[in-house]
């Protein structure tokens, strides 16, 4: 098996790694070491590929099917997509040359990192779920769904930089889960118009806010309350891991405070929409997100 980190430059691998541009903070900034940004470029496109399976947004021609053996009309079929993806993760760990490009360029990753394949398996089993589930009832049916969805992400975070441990895993999970319920805050016109709802039933029941409510172009009193009531949950949940920014020193700092700043400068455009995410997904500005950076790593230098 090649211990090579190239990736084949096809449309398909480009399109998926490019989207890093569009996160919140930036995945592999550059003042981290070569080799963990080589890291975590290959985690992230691992992520970013198994969300765009799921969420039928590859790129266009098939590319990602062919590379996993199969048809374009099978690339139409989501799960068997995941299928196959998830047959191709395991020859990373069987010591067998996996098919796909981004696969082949997160070998070397797993072997020097120790990476075992948990928290890459549940990231396609929460998109096989978004296949199926469409609606969450309570507040902890979502927190379950984060669990996969987005706290492996954090974890291999930690195992790649080499800092995990019981008490950062649980900082780093809350930081994930708080994360997660943003970018649904961000997203709930886009969401909705794959059918998917990540707005707690129980939560809408309570602020009277209905799925007819939810298509209007903008917000009304009650979606905004319970916009604003969701946010708060994230606050507290980034309140809750960051401490994490603080348990950790030099260049790893500033990234984890940049993944918290990121939080909370997307709440804070939430929150000066009024709390209307109907009418445009609220994104933070670049001078909003480097002053919570400079708060996040002041309270980490008052914590640490």
């Amino acid at each position: 098996m090649t211990g090579s980190r190239q990736v084949r430059p096809d449309a398909a691998t480009r399109a998926t790694l490019d989207k890093a541009a569009h996160e919140n903070f930036p995945v592999a900034p550059f003042f981290l070491p070569r080799a963990w940004r080589g890291d975590l470029m290959a985690v992230y496109g691992y992520a970013r590929l198994v969300d765009d399976i799921g969420d039928g947004d590859l790129a266009p021609g098939a590319g990602d099917a062919r590379h996993l053996g199969l048809s374009r009309a099978q690339a139409e079929d989501r799960l068997t997509m995941l299928d196959a993806f998830e047959a191709d993760l395991r020859r990373v760990f069987a010591h067998e040359t996996p098919r796909h490009p981004l696969l082949r360029a997160l070998v070397p990753t797993v072997r020097r990192c120790g990476l075992t394949p948990e928290p890459f398996l549940g990231l396609i089993e929460a998109n096989r779920q978004d296949q199926l589930v469409r609606r969450y009832e309570t507040y902890d049916d979502l927190v379950d769904y984060c669990e996969l969805s987005a706290n492996p992400v954090g974890r291999l975070v930690l195992r790649i930089t080499g800092t995990s441990s019981p008490e950062r895993v649980r900082r780093s999970d809350a930081i994930c889960t708080a994360l997660q319920i943003v970018e649904h805050l961000q997203d709930v016109p886009e969401d909705l118009a794959r059918d998917r709802i990540y707005l707690p039933a129980e939560d809408m029941k309570r602020f009277h806010v209905s799925e007819a409510d939810l298509a209007a172009p903008s917000g009304g009193a009650s979606v905004r309350a319970l916009v604003a009531y969701e946010a708060e949950r994230a606050r507290l949940l980034l309140d809750e891991g960051t401490p994490l920014v603080g348990s950790v020193h030099g260049r790893l700092r500033l990234l984890l405070a940049g993944f918290v700043a990121g939080g909370r400068a997307a709440l804070g455009a939430i929150a000066d929409a009024g709390h209307d995410v109907l009418a445009g997904p609220p994104r933070p500005t670049k001078p909003g997100l480097l002053r919570e950076v400079g708060a996040v790593l002041r309270r980490a230098r008052r914590e640490g």
